[in-house]
């Protein structure tokens, strides 16, 4: 099937099991968030679109609205400023959220009730924990670009995550990331059996020059 004519939920799937390392590079490097935003379970996969929140520090009322707002399959992506002071988001938000059909959870910021979380089986990405409650009485905003984890997301773009970390595809340029990770998944299985035919990764990757140019051949 060409990749133009796959159905959105299909190019879903195939960024998901592609991995967010293999699509970030196929994408030219592009969009990963930094590395301090990690799984609260590492056998976490997710690939949706986002439904961007923008937060208060310490303040959770903007995430009760979210989840009343995004629709089923949506990630949550939330920016909370990267607070490592408190947990907005804990086990009874998690349960709205898996009933409400919300796909994952996105957070520059904590997280509470990890063992509840894991167990629960809902995918959270977060940069840290915190046993500290928030307040309920600031604004906050709902689905705007956000600059996040030094990448750009916009409402509707793929978020693709997993143990590896997380990166942004443009939704527009959802069909050609799978295009692309799939040539680069065949390059990289060329490459698995030329090493087990004897060949080394500095010939595969033409590294040779680079290390006599430097004195390490």
């Amino acid at each position: 099937m060409s990749q133009e004519n796959l159905s959105f939920d299909d190019i879903l799937a195939r960024l998901r099991d592609f991995g967010a390392a293999t699509v970030y590079e196929a994408q030219g490097a592009f969009g990963a968030l930094d590395g301090g935003i990690k799984p609260l379970d590492a056998a976490s996969r997710i690939a949706g679109p986002a439904f961007t929140v923008d937060a208060r520090p310490a303040d959770n009322l903007v995430l009760h609205l979210a989840v009343q707002k995004a629709r089923p399959g949506d990630v949550l992506v939330v920016d909370a400023k990267g607070c490592l002071e408190a947990g907005p988001w804990g086990d009874i938000l998690t349960l709205q959220a898996q009933h409400k059909g919300i796909a994952a959870l996105v957070i520059d910021g904590c997280v509470r009730d990890a063992a509840a979380i894991v167990a629960s089986g809902f995918p959270v990405f977060c940069r840290g924990l915190s046993i500290k409650g928030t307040g309920k009485n600031q604004p906050g905003r709902l689905g705007m670009p956000l600059s996040l984890g030094g990448a750009v997301v916009r409402p509707g773009d793929i978020v693709v995550g997993d143990r590896d970390g997380l990166v942004i595809v443009p939704r527009e340029q959802a069909a050609s990331a799978v295009e692309k990770s799939q040539a680069r998944e065949q390059k990289e299985q060329a490459q698995r059996e030329a090493i087990l035919r004897g060949t080394s990764t500095v010939e595969l990757l033409g590294l040779q020059t680079a290390l006599d140019r430097l004195g390490m051949a």
